[in-house]
């Protein structure tokens, strides 16, 4: 067959694939979002609506090993810890769950959650032990689908679920905004920092920057002239000049400026902070 002849086929194919989805009751899955995406195109659904349709359709493909919190990032209390180690935890972390572990981290003993604590504002804290405030935790492999988890956390009314290798070992974490952020896009709340704030100076040379900063925007704040021919945002240049997603705390160094990984997740950087070389400073602007 000649390449004129395939080309031809896969039109026909692709052309015969709508007309089934569009003449009646799709047939597969393909038919399916095929007919969605032609209401969203004939206006009879906006485009948020197909997004989060689309979100729950792939939900029901992964599994929970593709978007847990994995174990090297999770923010762990242990049993025999004490009440101020543990407020410190609390505060610097910012995180309401907290999974308490004994020995090792291989020995989940459940779920501390932060606003259990503020009952010791009133019966104070005299012979303080975790062990009063623990909570159960579920425990889940990490080839359970997200669909069936979600199922679960909204039945059994738990947010939070410990992930287990095919060892037994723990080997990350999941929350139930996890897999809706999955659905509908990323959720924030009240503690996020807000997104216009996308460059903020912390000092004469150092500057608290959001990943999704357009490059065209740091550019012409600092007068720099990074392309943005492949990448849109500055976190995707970042990610690009590391070769991998960083971990919080990594550096590297691109066009005159050091740059430091401040916020992030297994999935996503979240803020940065740049700083000028000592040989090329630039004065805050005034505010």
């Amino acid at each position: 067959m000649t390449e004129g002849n395939s080309t031809s086929a896969q039109d026909k194919s692709l052309l015969h694939r709508i007309a089934n989805a569009l003449s009646g009751a799709p047939k597969s899955r393909d038919d399916l979002i095929l007919l969605l995406r032609s209401s969203h195109e004939n206006n009879l659904i906006d485009s948020d609506a197909l997004d989060i349709i689309e979100g729950a359709l792939n939900v029901s493909d992964q599994q929970v090993r593709e978007i847990m919190i994995p174990r090297s990032k999770m923010v762990l209390v242990n049993e025999t810890t004490s009440l101020e180690e543990l407020l410190t935890t609390v505060i610097e972390s910012g995180h309401s769950r907290f999974p308490v572990v004994g020995e090792s981290t291989d020995d989940p003993k459940g779920l501390l959650l932060a606003k259990d604590l503020l009952t010791l504002l009133r019966k104070g804290s005299d012979e303080f032990s975790i062990a009063h405030f623990i909570r159960p935790v579920a425990i889940i492999p990490e080839s359970k689908r997200l669909n069936v988890l979600l199922r679960e956390f909204r039945e059994q009314r738990y947010h939070m679920a410990i992930i287990v290798d095919e060892y037994g070992s723990v080997s990350g974490l999941v929350t139930i905004e996890d897999i809706l952020e999955e659905i509908v896009g990323e959720i924030e709340d009240e503690t996020d920092e807000e997104e216009d704030v996308l460059i903020r100076p912390i000092s004469d040379d150092r500057f608290s920057i959001a990943a999704l900063t357009p490059i065209e925007e740091f550019n012409e704040f600092f007068d720099t002239g990074l392309n943005d021919d492949e990448f849109d945002t500055i976190g995707g240049i970042i990610v690009h000049a590391f070769g991998r997603l960083p971990d919080v705390g990594e550096t590297t160094e691109l066009d005159g400026f050091n740059f430091t990984i401040l916020e992030g997740d297994n999935r996503r950087v979240r803020r940065l902070e740049a700083r000028r070389a000592a040989t090329a400073k630039r004065q805050v602007p005034a505010q």
